[in-house]
């Protein structure tokens, strides 16, 4: 697809005829007026193949004839009018205004003026000189004011030299413009430039060369003629007070319609030359106001101040053409209710209510009850279409017979707003319910974000049998139980699934029967039914029955020390190859390898005349099961036996969760709430301590600043003695006190929460983030004081506030992410790259060698530091186990195939990316692994902090944290506190502290020395003697990458980015995989600046990705000539989304204008390679199944070439 300007024949061949009147409907009649700006004659009928004055109509008209012989309507479908275009012929030229007033002005840079220059000529203020004739002291191009101009024409006579003014000396400037020759004329003096001066330069020639290259000619930016847009994509209607609603781009053109009827008349009347220039200047500034009103200083207004939209507001912004209509799309076939919970489904089942069923299955029913009357033995075609639908409305038994068949094999999308990630739209088989919510399985919750307190949820209808496939192979819920974002369950039980799991796990010391001995599973349960036995007492069971080939031959001789509780927790996993092992303790050994031995015994454990039950006593009793082991049970589980089993495990583990958290009768009061018993010493010593700082301050030891500190320092250490003593008091109680209950088996609440609780609320913070020095001493048991109720109100409405801000930011984060990495899918097997990434546990990032290199290849061998021998060669997998392996033997540092040097021409190497997280599969060519980055680090955004933290003092500054900081990383913007960086590899030689706090460092090597002076206030943090590398820091503070990449490689750069978004996601507890940040960075990366042109016609500083290197470069060895010399830049996204190849994703994303303008000029190709560009065009997108009909299509035609 290309853009490029339009030529005013372009125009007239474009238009069904001219528009001359700027009436539009004829109030009484209402039809439209002729040569009107809804005439029927240019732009077709208004009633399908009818006439405007009703002579012909198609019935009644000869074969053949196309015309109304009186009124010159075409009979023709009424759709005509959606796409029919009409022009106006201007009387005077007039320059556009996206080539005039857009930074910078391409008509400024192309006649070599000052923009404000050109707007002077433009609306009739000055005079520019083309011909000065036989006057002297005047030269071509220059400017004259009005007062100038008429001062030289009484010297000299209008006849003497020519001077313009308005579009057209614009337009005869760029007319008399010899591309070629100042293209030619600008490079010999870019030889010879300054440096300020070749900017200048380079921008003008840049230009020139785009337009000569395009195919268009300069003076197109002045429009002679105006298309009209087609009248149904502007219409007019009338309200029911007999008032007319119209579209604003309406009045527009009336404005310059009138304007140009009267300055046409003007000419005829031989107006005097004052009226005319300022009709020119009137009419110059209606056609302004119908391309861009909003840029404009005076914006035409309507009633009430409400500017009018004009065309390129229709297409800008979030509410615009692209944006609304484009890229988003209302759908047929959906529907939305509240959401309730559905226990009883299956993990893959939502329930939908039969009326909405009713209405979703529509063609669906009809289609069915139609089939079922033809099929009639006693004869068919009784049934109309008319009546079927009204059985539908009705609720007719057989419509609604016919509509349960449907439903068995038609799955439906779920969807919950925001949609964050893929998860956030997921496929059930709908199953008929009463009422009029929707049921959800609550397992699924967590991928939706949902919860049942309201939140209400879309279903959409996929209609086309490969929609269906795609929703039951791909979308559909129990399959997708792994996040993308880190491979790790998503799926995982909460609340009171988590509780009762946790209470059927509870092993209790002591209890009555303890130690018995029981021959079967059935004698257990007969022994529970008769209550002899809970589901906490430990009992006695031999081994052997269980039938689990994971007990030793040893441990099959004895008992198990086991509950009924854990009997039957155990039942929950699939029973079949390669089973998982009897679970009686909450370890890794015990879930990945076998039960631990200590808990099989036999009688010759027994002491001499020892029972069971003494010998029980001796043992500990294991931990329950808390939420996180369940979690790693349900992966352990998917490693094992993938999807279909771990739905089903999952379904069970469910059931078991509310059968037991409702039978063990959980239940919480206020008295369970206790206040700590250490709670006064505490407090009474921290008073002790604050009076001390407190006197020591009135006596002028101290600073107020530092006796704050001090002051809020010892609070914080009473606070954290309180929590202590309340954490002891959980692991004690935990199985007594339902309240610890819910909170250690991460159902609900945490330890911060007892603190408020029953230690104290502790310390707050002011609105301005500032720490305040006054405690609340009172826990939420004991109640607080008025003043304390009013210091603690600020943090709850600062939460708030903060929350809402946190949603927009984290939002917009992601729209950019989505924008720069939408076209990067897995396009090829293997890249061919050497290069690697070398990596290793990220200590302060608390990211263990496993999780770096689990599901990526390697690059070089692994080489095992103990036996010195080969543990996994170059360019292969490494699949869970052997990430394992390569742990376990001590290995420290793997280099792997990398995205951040991945060589692949468009997209990505299967090599370089390595599993697919959601599948643990290695990833296939297709996959959309750009838009799946952008979701895994846009959707942990809203769980980031937003705020920066005041601590007050000097030593802690403001560190950027949370959103703000990822911000900065991925828009590559100066951090707050910079830090200095080394250019040189080296040794410090000297460290000297300067007497306005700043130090000066030396360094030095065998080549040069350099000095490096920090900024005010900034402590180095390396020492005399030190070896440094290029790109170390110097001081604290965070790095600048710009920076880092001009004195160091694009690997470290990418590294160092990598490193710290980590930093930043693992601080509030989110894991994301490394590769989607490093899709990112590669994007960020993907541009290179030519520094030298060499054999090429590249000009210096121009930005060009590296795809368009390699196809130069190629070129140049070819033809043997110089390759250009370049060097990598580092782009933030948003600039990385706008320097897109792809105009029309550009202009999608942002600055509308400015990128069509640019892409105008260049006469730019869209290629259609990303998604953005086909989903505007209403193609499939080149990915999954996508890219087969793509390549097929590709081949096809080279072959019937």
């Amino acid at each position: 697809m290309q853009i490029g300007i339009a030529s005013p024949e372009e125009i007239r061949g474009w238009s069904h005829g001219e528009v001359k009147k700027h009436e539009t409907i004829n109030y009484r009649t209402l039809k439209p007026e002729r040569d009107g700006l809804f005439c029927e004659v240019i732009f077709g009928p208004t009633k399908d193949y009818q006439c405007a004055c009703g002579k012909s109509r198609r019935s009644i008209t000869p074969k053949g004839e196309t015309k109304c012989e009186r009124c010159g309507v075409e009979l023709t479908e009424s759709k005509v009018r959606r796409e029919r275009m009409g022009h106006i012929e201007l009387a005077a030229p007039v320059v556009h205004s996206w080539f005039l007033k857009n930074i910078p002005s391409k008509i400024a840079l192309l006649l070599d003026m000052k923009t404000k220059e050109v707007e002077e000529i433009v609306y009739l203020a000055s005079y520019i000189v083309v011909d000065p004739g036989s006057v002297d002291i005047l030269h071509k191009g220059q400017i004259l004011t009005e007062q100038e101009h008429s001062q030289f024409q009484r010297e000299f006579g209008s006849s003497k030299f020519k001077a313009l003014t308005g579009a057209e000396a614009i337009k005869k400037l760029l007319q008399d413009l010899d591309l070629k020759e100042t293209a030619e004329q600008l490079r010999e003096e870019l030889k010879k430039a300054t440096k300020q001066k070749r900017e200048k330069l380079i921008k003008r020639l840049d230009v020139i060369e785009a337009i000569q290259q395009s195919g268009n000619k300069p003076e197109w930016m002045v429009m002679e003629v105006i298309p009209v847009l087609p009248p149904d994509l502007r219409p007019m209607v009338q309200l029911d007070g007999g008032r007319f609603a119209t579209t604003d781009l309406n009045d527009l053109y009336r404005r310059i319609l009138n304007r140009n009827n009267r300055l046409k008349k003007q000419y005829e009347q031989r107006a005097p030359g004052l009226i005319t220039k300022n009709e020119k200047r009137m009419l110059q500034e209606a056609v302004d106001a119908l391309i861009d009103n909003s840029k404009r200083n005076k914006k035409v207004v309507v009633e009430r101040n409400r500017p009018l939209k004009s065309l390129s507001d229709l297409l800008r912004g979030k509410q615009g053409r692209f944006r609304q209509n484009l890229l988003g799309k209302r759908v047929d076939y959906s529907g939305r209710s509240v959401i309730v919970v559905g226990p009883d489904l299956k993990m893959y089942q939502c329930g939908i209510p039969r009326e909405m069923a009713l209405i979703l299955f529509k063609p669906f029913i009809i289609n069915a009850i139609l089939e079922r009357d033809r099929e009639n033995p006693e004869g068919g075609n009784r049934i109309s279409l008319k009546r079927a639908k009204e059985m539908i409305e009705t609720g007719d038994p057989i419509a609604m017979t016919e509509l349960e068949k449907i439903v068995v094999e038609h799955p439906v999308l779920l969807n919950r707003a925001p949609t964050l990630h893929r998860l956030g739209i997921q496929a059930f088989e709908p199953k008929l319910v009463e009422g009029k919510a929707i049921r959800l399985h609550p397992l699924v919750t967590p991928a939706f974000n949902a919860d049942f307190d309201g939140d209400q949820m879309a279903v959409h209808v996929p209609l086309s049998e490969e929609a269906q496939a795609e929703a039951r192979l791909l979308m559909l819920a129990s399959k997708n139980i792994l996040a993308p974002k880190d491979g790790k369950p998503i799926v995982t039980p909460s609340q009171d699934m988590v509780l009762g799991n946790y209470y059927l796990t509870i092993e209790k010391r002591g209890e009555e029967n303890e130690g018995k001995v029981y021959s079967s599973l059935s004698e257990v349960e007969l022994a529970y039914e008769n209550g002899d036995i809970n589901f906490h007492t430990r009992i006695l069971i031999p081994a052997k029955i269980f039938n689990n080939p994971h007990f030793t031959p040893e441990q099959q001789k004895k008992y198990l020390v086991t509950t009924y509780g854990k009997i039957i927790f155990n039942t929950i996993f699939p029973q079949e190859p390669p089973y998982v092992p009897y679970i009686n303790e909450a370890t890794l050994e015990n879930l990945t390898d076998k039960t631990p031995d200590k808990y099989f015994v036999s009688v010759r454990d027994l002491k001499p005349g020892e029972t069971f039950r003494n010998l029980l006593n001796r043992m500990e009793s294991p931990h329950p099961f808390r939420k996180k082991f369940l979690s790693q049970i349900i992966a352990e589980v998917f490693k094992k036996f993938k999807l279909a089993e771990t739905s089903k495990t999952l379904d069970r583990m469910k059931d078991l969760g509310f059968k037991y958290s409702t039978i063990s009768g959980i239940t919480i009061a206020a008295e369970d709430i206790r206040v700590v018993d250490v709670k006064k010493e505490v407090l009474a010593e921290a008073e002790e301590k604050v009076d001390k700082y407190d006197s020591l301050y009135r006596k002028g030891y101290m600073t107020k600043k530092e006796r704050s500190q001090r002051v809020i320092e010892v609070w914080q250490k009473a606070k954290e003695k309180l929590e202590n003593a309340i954490h002891a008091g959980v692991q004690k109680d935990f199985a007594t006190n339902h309240l610890y209950m819910m909170s250690d088996s991460g159902a609900r609440g945490n330890i911060s929460n007892f603190v408020q609780l029953s230690g104290m609320r502790g310390i707050m913070a002011k609105p301005n983030g500032e720490i305040m020095d006054i405690p609340i001493r009172a826990s939420f048991r004991e109640g607080l004081t008025m003043s304390e109720f009013f210091i603690s109100t600020h943090g709850a409405r600062k939460g708030s506030t903060d929350t809402a801000l946190k949603t927009a930011e984290s939002g917009y984060l992601t729209r950019r992410l989505v924008d720069v990495s939408q076209d990067v899918t897995v396009t090829e097997e293997d890249c061919g790259t050497d290069k690697g990434m070398i990596v290793t546990a990220l200590e302060e990032s608390n990211i263990p060698l496993y999780d770096r290199i689990r599901g990526r290849f390697t690059n070089k061998p692994v080489i095992n530091p103990k036996t010195g021998e080969v543990m996994v060669a170059a360019q292969t997998y490494i699949d869970d186990d052997l990430a394992e392996r390569i742990v376990k033997a001590g290995v420290k540092e793997v280099e792997i195939r990398t995205l951040i040097t991945c060589d692949a021409k468009s997209g990505v190497c299967v090599r370089c990316y390595g599993s697919d997280l959601s599948t643990s599969e290695i990833v296939e060519i297709g996959e959309v692994v750009g838009i799946i980055a952008a979701q895994s680090i846009g959707e942990p955004g809203t769980q980031l902090t937003m705020r920066t933290f005041h601590s007050g003092g000097v030593a802690a500054e403001d560190i950027t944290q949370g959103l703000p900081r990822i911000q900065e990383l991925f828009e590559a913007r100066q951090p707050k506190l910079k830090a200095t960086i080394t250019e040189i590899d080296g040794i410090v030689t000297s460290i000297r502290h300067d007497k306005d706090n700043r130090f000066e460092i030396k360094i030095k090597n065998n080549l040069e020395e350099k000095t490096y002076l920090t900024e005010f206030g900034k402590v180095p943090i390396v020492h005399e003697r030190d070896r440094v590398k290029a790109g170390q820091p110097l001081t604290e503070g965070m790095i600048h990458p710009k920076e880092l990449l001009r004195v160091s490689t694009v690997d470290d750069v990418g590294k160092y980015i990598l490193g710290e978004v980590q930093k930043v996601y693992r601080s509030q507890g989110v894991e994301i995989a490394d590769k989607h940040i490093e899709i990112i960075i590669r994007q960020m990366l993907q541009k290179v600046v030519v520094v030298h042109e060499g054999g090429t016609n590249l000009l210096p500083g121009t930005q060009i990705s590296k795809n368009e290197l390699y196809d130069i470069i190629e070129d140049c060895r070819k033809n043997n000539i110089e390759v250009p010399i370049v060097k990598s830049m580092l782009l933030g996204i948003t600039r990385a989304s706008l320097k897109s190849d792809s105009f029309l994703s550009a202009a999608s994303f942002q600055e509308t204008t400015r990128v069509l303008t640019e892409a105008a000029i260049r006469g730019k190709k869209d290629y259609l390679e990303g998604l953005k560009e086909n989903i505007i065009i209403g193609g499939l997108i080149p990915a999954g199944t996508g890219i087969i009909d793509a390549d097929y299509v590709i081949n096809v035609e080279e072959d019937e070439e």
